[in-house]
């Protein structure tokens, strides 16, 4: 039960760090799925600002080859890498 509530506050992290993103760029919606880089919320400044995020919020280390499309492409996948990273 509570791997589930952190997951969710994982997430909600994410997203809320995505809106406010979204939010600077005119984008007035994201979902969990939608690529973050086509819908133009994030860009390539934007993924080191995300990395920074994450590695600050959840104390990961992300490496320079980490960052990868499928690890940032939405914000299911963003959340999937960080419980990956969480879990190891």
């Amino acid at each position: 039960m509570t791997e589930q509530v952190e997951n969710v506050n994982v997430k909600d992290q994410i997203r809320e760090f995505v809106r406010e993103a979204a939010q600077r760029k005119g984008v007035s919606e994201v979902t969990d799925d939608q690529s973050l880089v086509e819908s133009g919320v994030i860009d390539s400044l934007g993924i080191f600002r995300l990395v920074a995020f994450l590695e600050e919020s959840f104390r990961v280390r992300i490496g320079d080859e980490e960052i990868v499309g499928e690890n940032f492409e939405s914000i299911a996948g963003i959340e999937r890498f960080v419980l990956n990273k969480l879990n190891r």
